[in-house]
């Protein structure tokens, strides 16, 4: 996997990522920055969100589930001093489907939070990761 940062201008930095995908970061205004985009511990976070939301639908659909939205709202705490590493974070999980059984979802979010997620994996490593969730019927 490869990366690649450019510097923009102020505090504003150009992600591209090997698969050709780019996105903006830059910080806040008392930083320098003029808020143009996300921080990059905002990206960390979005990166773990992603990949945990790829893997319960991915899980769930190869299951033959009948899952048809999944969000994942994150919250998360950092160490007051530098590095403002993440101490903790909590991610709720709304997944929506026709007729999905509970132990399928919480069995899904579960494989995917100690076997597959890369991301929160990686972040648990500094970070108490919990996790919840709710199913709704469509």
């Amino acid at each position: 996997m490869k990366a690649r940062i450019k510097w923009v201008d102020n505090m504003a930095f150009l992600g591209e990522s090997g698969s050709g995908h780019a996105v903006l970061m830059d910080g806040p205004p008392e930083s320098g920055g003029r808020n143009l985009g996300v921080r990059p511990m905002e990206m960390l976070l979005l990166g773990m969100g992603g990949c945990t939301a790829f893997d319960v639908v991915h899980i769930l659909k190869k299951g033959r589930h009948d899952v048809r939205d999944c969000e994942v709202h994150l919250e998360a705490e950092r160490a007051e001093t530098d590095p403002k590493v993440f101490t903790r974070i909590h991610a709720h999980f709304v997944v929506k489907g026709r007729a999905l059984r509970e132990e399928a979802v919480k069995r899904a979010i579960e494989l995917s939070a100690e076997k597959y997620c890369s991301a929160s994996i990686m972040l648990g490593k500094t970070a108490e990761i919990t996790h919840d969730y709710e199913i709704a019927e469509v």
